[in-house]
């Protein structure tokens, strides 16, 4: 692995060609209002901007998404982050695999390259900072020792604020092309599939167990974005202040099998969902994973409630 100039601790795959990080994205809502009362509510710094609102979190700068207001929810674009010397190499090979290169979408000020995937969702690359994690984020498993309380009075607990943006799940018509056209054309790795309904994939630079991932259904849309928080402890925590603001409809509290993540899931109110993770796996650079492929009873969770009825539809293909 070698590093990158002036950056410290920031490592690269050696003569591989991807992007490094899912930068950021964007999504149309009905009603802002709504909208910024859900992700306050989450934990997240939702700050107005322009006609919009932008989602951080506290203590951090990099904007993880965007949301504009439109008549229906609409996952809107994807944006993905390479280092400045990968930017024009990329830019190449997306124009010698004969893919349209288009403007940025009116109202957005961009210096990267906008496309569509294989199924119509637009795409941006760009230039940025990596803000995908360099090592396996920190988990907190700490006891008490004898004697000593380990849980606060509930009404003295801090609120859950998320730490990242951990990964989307968006939804394609098609899971082994989108496979193949992230692979191909943006250099991102499988990490494991179930068949031809779900798939999970990492950025080669280092990243969690999946940055993106895809699941089958008849048109594009956004199933979830996962935001990472450290622990069991604030994944119940997170449950707990959503639940008691009236949004307690989700799935939860259980564990992954692919990725490994603890996981609670909170529906919005347009039908996708925001999950509180912990503990998902990590692939540095130097590691090239065996990716498997699960049947279904092997490829959701390990433990965990009964899946809702409703979990895997996809709003946006009826809206």
């Amino acid at each position: 692995m070698t590093a990158i100039t002036g950056k410290v601790d920031i490592v690269k795959r050696p003569g591989e060609l991807g992007i490094h990080s899912m930068d950021t994205f964007n999504m149309t809502v009905p009603d802002l209002q709504v909208a910024e009362t859900f992700y306050k509510t989450f934990g997240l710094d939702v700050r107005e901007e322009g006609n919009g609102l932008g989602l951080y979190t506290f203590g951090s700068n990099h904007r993880w998404a965007s949301i504009n207001e439109g008549g229906s929810k609409k996952l809107n674009f994807l944006s993905f982050a390479v280092f400045e010397e990968d930017f024009e190499p990329m830019k190449r090979r997306i124009e010698k695999e004969g893919i349209r290169l288009m403007d940025a979408p009116r109202g957005f000020d961009s210096t990267g390259v906008w496309f569509h995937d294989h199924n119509g969702v637009l795409i941006e690359i760009k230039v940025a900072e990596k803000s995908s994690p360099n090592t396996k984020m920190p988990f907190d498993m700490t006891s008490c020792p004898a004697g000593v309380a380990g849980a606060p009075q509930r009404s003295k607990a801090a609120k859950v604020q998320p730490l990242r943006l951990a990964h989307v799940l968006i939804f394609t018509a098609d899971v082994p092309k989108a496979i193949e056209f992230y692979s191909r054309v943006l250099g991102l790795r499988l990490s494991d599939r179930s068949g031809d309904g779900i798939c999970f994939m990492h950025g080669i630079h280092g990243s969690d167990h999946h940055l993106v991932a895809f699941a089958k259904s008849s048109a594009p849309g956004l199933h979830h974005c996962s935001w990472d928080v450290g622990s069991i402890n604030e994944i119940g925590k997170g449950a707990m202040q959503m639940a008691e603001k009236g949004f307690q409809k989700g799935w939860g509290l259980g564990r992954h099998v692919l990725g490994s993540n603890y996981f609670h899931y909170v529906q919005d109110p347009w039908g996708s969902y925001s999950e509180y993770s912990a503990d998902i796996d990590y692939i540095p650079a130097d590691c090239d994973w065996d990716a498997g492929d699960y049947p279904p009873e092997d490829s959701i969770y390990l433990w965990g409630p009964e899946i809702p009825k409703d979990f895997i539809v996809n709003h946006e293909a009826n809206p």
